[in-house]
């Protein structure tokens, strides 16, 4: 069953659009992901169906209840992280988690959420002088402290070493087990075709694909990704003639050719560097499948992180 609703959703700021028309639905227990460039109207979206913003039109239902109606009733039943919190700076670990848990009807107890986030270490620590990455983690936990029905997790893994990230991974894992809802967005392409069971990708307001991150790329790709690292890289102009090569992206010093034929693409890309003598160049050649990054990449005509 549907847990959140978004039906023609509205929003502008002066003559900017930040929403025209979005709608979707997110189902109990699922890990749901939005993705979408800076600006694509993610955070106005999320910030409505919290009940912190406001829409200019459109409906928007969690829990079978209004949000434009009862906002307090339904902040009783959700968990919210940011990616920029405020936190009080002069609190202990322990002290902050045992104060957010004081404003709800139910919580965890802070020893549970600091076991939950693997905390236990720094409980005696003020917050001004965790790391970035335990401030994340505090941050985390917070939106869980009240054992919401929803998580809506806002870049949680931003700033976290690797062990930490998939440890985190786990606990948003865990959550989807105990029949929990998490609503994520996330720069990570790998961290959305991991973790979510749908995802939507929105641009300038609207979503222009969603589904499971395996089903899109099924719908979307039928190209092979050939990458490599060249300084300076050949043309695109040149690159875009190669047999089979359907698109070309450079990003970072890595040159991407997606190909509808590996065998000549590759032929004639190794003869170019022949010819060229740049051969010796070509550095960290490989073919890969395709990605929800390139999912990404080829609807919206950019990274998500550009």
């Amino acid at each position: 069953m549907p847990i959140i609703e978004v039906d023609n959703l509205h929003k502008a700021y002066g003559t900017i659009k930040a929403l025209n028309g979005l709608s979707f639905h997110v189902t109990a227990g699922e890990i749901f992901g939005m993705l979408g460039p800076n600006g694509a109207g993610k955070t106005t979206t999320v910030e409505i169906i919290e009940g912190l913003r406001s829409a200019d039109a459109g409906r928007v239902s969690v829990l079978d209840m209004d949000v434009a109606r009862v906002p307090a009733k339904i902040k009783e039943r959700i968990g919210v992280q940011l990616q920029a919190p405020s936190l009080l700076p002069l609190l202990t670990v322990q002290e902050i988690l045992g104060l957010f848990g004081s404003f709800y009807k139910k919580s965890l107890s802070a020893e549970e959420a600091l076991k939950l986030l693997a905390l236990e270490e720094s409980r005696r620590v003020l917050v001004k002088n965790l790391s970035g990455g335990q401030q994340q983690r505090l941050s985390v936990a917070l939106a869980l402290i009240n054992d919401p029905d929803i998580a809506f997790l806002d870049e949680p893994t931003t700033g976290l070493d690797p062990q930490a990230r998939h440890s985190l991974w786990s606990v948003i894992e865990d959550m989807r087990k105990r029949g929990k809802t998490v609503f994520l967005t996330t720069h990570y392409m790998d961290e959305a075709e991991h973790l979510c069971d749908r995802v939507a990708i929105v641009d300038h307001g609207q979503i222009i694909a969603q589904g499971s991150p395996r089903a899109l790329i099924k719908d979307h790709i039928r190209e092979t990704a050939i990458e490599f690292e060249m300084e300076p890289p050949p043309p695109n102009s040149l690159l875009e003639e190669l047999p089979g090569t359907t698109q070309v992206s450079l990003e970072q010093g890595t040159v991407t050719i997606y190909s509808s034929d590996i065998a000549a693409t590759l032929s004639s890309l190794l003869k170019y560097t022949e010819q060229t003598k740049v051969d010796d160049q070509l550095k960290n050649l490989r073919v890969r499948e395709a990605t929800l990054e390139d999912v990404f990449l080829k609807l919206t005509g950019r990274r998500i992180r550009e």
